[in-house]
């Protein structure tokens, strides 16, 4: 027997979200049915919505910043109760025996990771939906445990702005005596701050402008640098150990590079439409090395959500309603927000 479901969907590519009744698929034994309670909003909601990435299945659900409450689970689910506050990422299975998957790093199976939304379950015909709506059916083994000391709404952005943060520093190893460098100070730049700085490594913003400098400071940076002050990328030249990219703006890679010292590493999380020409003697000269790096796999995942939950770690949100959603995308678009939409789907 199928769920109802009620969200806000596209209706088709560009059109603005609109409520939309729909059906989750029937649980299984391994599946937890969850009662979602809020949902973050992510720029790749954005994209996908306006199919600005590649063709779309619509009407099309978004949504991967998903806190809920377990509402029911299937005869063989042992890891979680009725009751439980859980989460939902970006992903919602995977092929589970690739060489990726088997090491825990499911984001990157070689079949191609199952998106929350946006996507078809591993059975090849039923479409994903995602966590703007009030219900959700997921497999135990893709679904997170939320730290009960962290509230909900300001927990949800974790789930992909968090671990899209967490991933590259604890792979790059960021901690004390290590300097780190944020490009951006948005929805993932707060997100690397406040990860950064409960990793005791010295944390750096950099920014194009001024204006954030204060909240910057707030929130854990050791300083705050504006890019386009004359003779900075000059002044700061080999300094950092670490830069993560966070912005999706076009930029000078080459300059960046330039920034990082004797064997660090400049790693991009941003999604920047266009190519980046990169020059071999950036890289060359003191061997440097420039990555990508993509949210985490499901234990990595948890591995974060238990590190921000012992550190006292959220999101800074706006709560919204979800009639404000199509507002809030204009305003995202604009960095209009401080720093992460997050719609309360118990509005709904």
């Amino acid at each position: 027997m199928t769920i109802a479901a009620k969200g806000y969907a596209a209706a088709a590519p560009k059109k603005a979200l609109a409520p939309w009744s729909f059906e989750r698929r029937d649980p299984q034994p391994h599946d937890v049915v969850i009662d979602i309670l809020y949902a973050g909003i992510c720029h790749s909601d954005i994209h996908q919505v306006r199919d600005e990435w590649a063709a779309g299945t619509f009407p099309m659900v978004p949504g991967h910043e998903i806190a809920g409450v377990v509402k029911a689970v299937g005869t063989a689910v042992t890891k979680y109760s009725v009751g439980d506050k859980v989460g939902v990422g970006v992903f919602v299975d995977s092929c589970r025996k690739c060489a990726p998957c088997k090491r825990g790093l499911e984001q990157y199976c070689c079949e191609g990771m199952t998106g929350t939304y946006n996507d078809t379950e591993r059975d090849g015909k039923t479409p994903t939906q995602g966590g703007y709506s009030n219900i959700i059916v997921t497999n135990e083994n893709y679904v997170l445990r939320l730290p009960e000391n962290l509230p909900m709404d300001a927990t949800a952005p974790l789930l992909c702005a968090g671990i899209t943060l967490y991933s590259p520093l604890s792979h790059w190893k960021a901690g004390p005596g290590k300097k780190i460098g944020i490009v951006g100070l948005g929805g993932l730049g707060h997100m690397g701050v406040k990860i950064a700085h409960a990793m005791g490594a010295e944390v750096s913003v950099l920014s194009h402008s001024a204006k954030k400098e204060a909240d910057a400071k707030a929130m854990g940076a050791d300083h705050f640098y504006n890019t386009s002050e004359d003779g900075f990328f000059e002044k700061m030249a080999n300094h950092f150990d670490l830069i993560i990219n966070t912005v999706s703006a076009t930029l000078d890679w080459n300059k960046y590079l330039g920034l990082v010292g004797l064997d660090g590493s400049l790693v991009n999380v941003g999604l920047p439409e266009e190519t980046m020409p990169v020059s071999p003697f950036s890289l060359l000269t003191n061997r440097r090395s420039l990555s990508g790096s993509m949210i985490g796999g499901i234990a990595e995942t948890q591995e974060m959500l238990d590190f921000c939950g012992k550190h006292n770690i959220v999101s800074d949100i706006e709560l919204i309603t979800p009639d404000q959603i199509n507002e809030a995308y204009e305003r995202v678009i604009k960095s209009d927000v401080r720093y992460r939409f997050v719609i309360d789907m118990q509005k709904i």
